[in-house]
Formats: C-alpha cells, sequence, structure tokens
C-alpha cells in the first residue's frame, strides 16, 4: 500500500516538474526572453515586435490625406556592449558624446538585461547607414515602426496628431505598452481603436554580433501584425487647402457643409499649422515651440470659440418672428435709427428690405413685439413669458448647445433665457428696455463658427439639418452612426423660408444689398453680412451663405477677426470658396478680389 502511494507522489512529482519546466520555458519566451543567456551554440532569442500600420486617411474624392512613413527605434540591451568605437557611433547617429553618455547611464540604471529604446524615430536613410556598421556595436539592434505623413501638409486641427502614451494611460489602458504611440486630438484621437491596428510579434535568433540567424522554432511562436481600419471623410482637401490659404495671416475660421446631408466639406482654423512638424524626432521641440506661439495655432477656432453673431442672427429673428405670428412679410416698421443705431435710410421697411439692408432698428422693434405680447399682467412676467418662449424656437436651430460633431469637442454657444437675467437682475426686476441687444445678435447671444455654418444650412433646406460630421464610413464608405443620418427639424414651418431667401438672394444681388462685392456671375447665392461688436478691439467680419439657391450643394460660416464690416472680408472669402467647389476655379473677372484676399495681412495691421 506504502508502495504504491509512494509510487503515485512520485508520478505526480515528475508531472509536476515538468510542467513547471514547460511554464519556465514558456516564460522565458514571453517575459524574460530578452535576457539574452547565451546558447550553446552562441546565439540568443530575441523578440521583435510587429508594430502594426496606423490605419490611412482619405478625403471625400479618395485622396489620401493621411499615411505612414517607415522609421526605425534604436534598441540597446547595456549588457550586451562592448568594445565601442564611441565617436563612430555618435558620428553616425549625429548625436554629441555627452548625450550618448546621458541615454545609456539612465538605462543602465533602470535595467542592464532588458533592451531598452536609446534612440527613436530614425528615418530609414539613417538607419540604413547605421546599419552598414551594426556588427561594430553589439548590443544595439533597430525595430521598424510607421510614422504619420501628411501629403497635403493640410486640415492639422481636423486630422489631429499623435503623441507618445504616458505611464497614467498605460496603468489605465492595458493594450499600451511604454514606447506606443496614441491618437492626441482629431480624427487621429475620435477613433484610435478603429486606427490603431494590432501588435504582432516574432522570435529570432540572432548571433553575438547582432546578425539575423533565421526564425526561431520555425516561426511557430509568431504573430501577425493587424494594420488599423481605413477612415473615409467627409472633407475636400482641395478646398481646405484653398480655405487656409485664404485665412493666412488672419484670425478667424471658414466652416463649410452640404446641406443635403452634414458631411463637412471644409474647416478651417487660422492660425493654423503644418501637421508634418508634429511627427518624426523633432516633434517635441516642434510642438513646444506651438505652445509658445502667443497666436495659439493649436486652438481649434471653429469649434471651440463662440462669438456674438451680430446680424446673421437677424434670419433667425425673422423665421422665429414669422412663426409666433408676429412677422409677415408685409410687417413694416419706420426705421431712422433713434431707438438703436441704424445705417439705412430713414423710412419704412418691410420684412425683405430689412434683411437685404440689415436695419438694426427693423429687428429691435420686431423682437419687442415677440418678446411683449401682452398676455401677462405685469411688463416683468410678460416679458419672461415671451423670452422662453423665444428661447425655445430659437434653440431648435442647433444653438445653445453642442453639436455633436464626430472628431472634436464643441461649445455650445449660448441663448439667454429667464433664468440668466432673473440670476443677473433678480426676478420681476427685468423687461425688454434691459435686454433689447439680443435682438440683433449682440449682448449675451454667442454662436460658434460650426453654429453659423449650420444655420446656412437649415435655411437652404428650409428647416431641417442633419448633424454636422467628417466621417463617412470606416474600413468602407457608406457605414455611420444614425446619428449623423437623422434629421433634426426647427420649430418654423418650411412656409417662412421664402421670404427669407429672397431677401438673402437680395443681400447680393439686390441695390442696396450690403454684399453685392461677393456676387458671382451664373451662381445664385443667398447670403447674410454681419458686424460683430468686439469689446478688445476692431469688430469682427462675418458672412453666412448657401449656393445655388434652387439645389443647394453648399453651406457656409466665415468669421474674421478685427476685420470691420461683414463685406470687407468674410464676404469675399465665403464668395470665393464657393466658386473655387462649384467651378473648380476662379473667374478672371474675380482675380483682383482673390489677389487681395490672399495677400492681406491683418495679424500684422494689429502689430
Amino acid at each position: 500500500m506504502d508502495l504504491n502511494k509512494n509510487r503515485k507522489i512520485f508520478i505526480q512529482l515528475f508531472f509536476l516538474t515538468v510542467l513547471v519546466a514547460f511554464l519556465a520555458k514558456l516564460f522565458y519566451l514571453q517575459i524574460y526572453d530578452d535576457s539574452y543567456k547565451d546558447l550553446a551554440s552562441q546565439n540568443v532569442i530575441r523578440k521583435i515586435t510587429l508594430y502594426p500600420n496606423r490605419g490611412l486617411i482619405y478625403d471625400r474624392e479618395d485622396r489620401l490625406i493621411v499615411q505612414n512613413d517607415p522609421v526605425y527605434d534604436l534598441y540597446v540591451i547595456p549588457q550586451q556592449v562592448r568594445s565601442l568605437d564611441t565617436l563612430k557611433f555618435c558620428r553616425l547617429l549625429s548625436i554629441e558624446k555627452e548625450d550618448f553618455i546621458k541615454r545609456m547611464q539612465k538605462i543602465s540604471a533602470y535595467s542592464r538585461y532588458r533592451p531598452s529604446i536609446f534612440l527613436k524615430q530614425l528615418t530609414a536613410e539613417d538607419y540604413t547607414q547605421f546599419l552598414e556598421h551594426n556588427f561594430d556595436f553589439p548590443g544595439f539592434y533597430g525595430e521598424i515602426r510607421t510614422t504619420r505623413k501628411y501629403p497635403h501638409a493640410s486640415a492639422a486641427h481636423i486630422l489631429g496628431y499623435t503623441g507618445e502614451v504616458n505611464r497614467a494611460l498605460i496603468e489605465k489602458e492595458k493594450y499600451y505598452k511604454s514606447g506606443d504611440y496614441i491618437g492626441i486630438s482629431g480624427l487621429e484621437k475620435h477613433f484610435e481603436k478603429s486606427l490603431r491596428g494590432k501588435r504582432g510579434k516574432k522570435f529570432i535568433l540572432v548571433d553575438v554580433m547582432n546578425r539575423d540567424k533565421g526564425p526561431f522554432n520555425d516561426g511557430n511562436f509568431d504573430t501577425t501584425a493587424v494594420s488599423g481600419e481605413k477612415l473615409y471623410t467627409t472633407l475636400d482637401i482641395k478646398l481646405q487647402q484653398y480655405g487656409e490659404s485664404l485665412m493666412r495671416n488672419k484670425k478667424g475660421s471658414i466652416v463649410a457643409i452640404e446641406p443635403a446631408s452634414g458631411e463637412v466639406l471644409a474647416l478651417v482654423s487660422s492660425p493654423n499649422y503644418n501637421p508634418n512638424i508634429l511627427t518624426g524626432r523633432e516633434r517635441g521641440e516642434a510642438f513646444k515651440a506651438l505652445q509658445k506661439d502667443t497666436l495659439d495655432p493649436l486652438y481649434n477656432r471653429a469649434l471651440m470659440s463662440s462669438y456674438m453673431p451680430g446680424s446673421i442672427f437677424k434670419i433667425i429673428q425673422a423665421l422665429v418672428g414669422q412663426q409666433m405670428g408676429v412677422l409677415k412679410p408685409s410687417t413694416a416698421f419706420y426705421c431712422d435709427g433713434s431707438k438703436i443705431g441704424d445705417h439705412v435710410t430713414p423710412g419704412y421697411y418691410a420684412l425683405f428690405e430689412a434683411i437685404k439692408q440689415s436695419s438694426n432698428q427693423y429687428f429691435y422693434l420686431a423682437f419687442k413685439k415677440m418678446i411683449n405680447q401682452n398676455i401677462a399682467e405685469s411688463t416683468f412676467e410678460d416679458s419672461r413669458i415671451g423670452l422662453d418662449k423665444w428661447k425655445e424656437m430659437v434653440v431648435s436651430f442647433g444653438l445653445d448647445q453642442k453639436l455633436p460633431i464626430d472628431f472634436g469637442n464643441t461649445r455650445s454657444g449660448y441663448i439667454p433665457g429667464s433664468d440668466y437675467y432673473d440670476g443677473i437682475y433678480g426676478k420681476g426686476r427685468w423687461a425688454f428696455s434691459t435686454i433689447y441687444s439680443i435682438s440683433i445678435g449682440q449682448g449675451e447671444v454667442e454662436m460658434t463658427p460650426l453654429q453659423m455654418a449650420n444655420l446656412s444650412a437649415i435655411v437652404a433646406n428650409k428647416g431641417f439639418y442633419y448633424v454636422p460630421h467628417m466621417i463617412r464610413g470606416v474600413s468602407e464608405p457608406g457605414i455611420i452612426d444614425t446619428l449623423y443620418t437623422t434629421k433634426r427639424h426647427t420649430v418654423v414651418d418650411s412656409q417662412y423660408f421664402d421670404i427669407v431667401m429672397d431677401a438673402m438672394q437680395g443681400v447680393l444681388e439686390g441695390e442696396g444689398g450690403t454684399a453685392r462685392m461677393s456676387r458671382i456671375e451664373g451662381i445664385t447665392i443667398c447670403g447674410k453680412t454681419g458686424t460683430v461688436e468686439n469689446p478688445h478691439g476692431k469688430d469682427h467680419s462675418v458672412f453666412i451663405a448657401f449656393a445655388p439657391r434652387e439645389d443647394p450643394k453648399i453651406a457656409l460660416g466665415v468669421i474674421v477677426e478685427n476685420s470691420g464690416y461683414g463685406s470687407t472680408y468674410a464676404a469675399p472669402i465665403l464668395s470665393l470658396m464657393i466658386e473655387k467647389y462649384l467651378n473648380d476655379t476662379i473667374s478672371d473677372k474675380r482675380k483682383w478680389l482673390e489677389k487681395r484676399m490672399l495677400e492681406a495681412d491683418l495679424i500684422k495691421q494689429e502689430e
């Protein structure tokens, strides 16, 4: 009985020993394979990480706008470094000897046996030159990976950039390891999981001279890297580049949308930067320079800035006023500028002329009727009820809320309601006479450039919009979130848009229209100028428009900071964008206007 028991224990111990030996070998291969203990043949097993190609990004015409370039990370195992010609090594890699010593000391203090990155992102040319002498530098080897390249050097705020993961992210996201790169902003960030792909690995035998002796175990332990998914965007990269050239040396933004789909055609934030400078070995220094730049080129004005909209807000007032029953096309007010500053000839103005000539007093009086409808005993309570009813209609235009665009955070802008004024003045202590500045898009009203362009799309569609978005497919075109394919309707009936569109057409074509210099022969444009008061300097120039009127293909919002009237810069820039998009060229008759916009340096003028 004891003999059988002892035999059983012996067999169990034998199998346990075999299992421990197997697990130890597996642990060695997967965890400690880089300790590089010499084998009998003086070969060692090296684990190579196979970094996946990050997903490519295309514009709406399937033009490649983000691609990958090969680079090499140079690794070192300090224990393997011997008889090194330091001067030759430093000369090949264009580094100083002091830098070499500091790097080696830091790496050796961490581990002498584990591989550590000595130098990141060597170009293929630099690494090939180093590789020719690699046998002189035992302990050093390279691993290939890719870095981003932007062939059009454009759309930095849309595409975003990548950067190395930090320790906090590694602890939070188990997928990432030290040395990995991740999307930090823009599309690179918001579609990180689709773009990043999946790492692979392979095991090779290497002799003491760092020479590759072939795969270990016939590659049975190797896994293949899986490339990231492709992104298909709605962006027209040619239009984007043109918009960036028009906004050079100016502060502000351009947003262009296809009204029928909500697809973003261009989104320009200026000043901007060449996205290629945030790749490669010099990325860190370039990023610091961008952060220190007082013009703040990293800031996305198109999504994150909010401005008083000025006179473009009169479009909403005209539509809401009709829906509330306060305004009709024939509704006329006498305007002489006595109540609120006006630049029109004194006289009676109906709705069409009031929009076309941008009468402040007309919309002051119209807003007064919207707010004070004499439905309450107290003037204060009447104003409170009227304002909240008005706000409910206005926010249906996508205002006072974040438009959930699919590649970045946005601001919500602001539309004040009774709760806001109660907090400022106290309940029952304010009335229309307190808040009248919002009648013409001043005061507390704020809109983002994205919301301005979306307003233009809403008018083009006679009352509805799709949430603006940049992606038309992941892996393949046509598969997007239903959030971006669902119509959102305003509370204003479509019948009320015709008179507004007539007047917006008159802004460019009619006698006394505020943007006649920006009309385009053969293209019917509907637009509205705005001059936005700026408490910190010269007024901002604003313009929204869509074209062609009968079958709108493009709707835009443009704001040029500190540049004066809406007709001075915003309207010409927007009209050039329309002509470029619809005709693919600028007519000879308007070349002078294009030249003027391209050469204008408003930043220098500020200084």
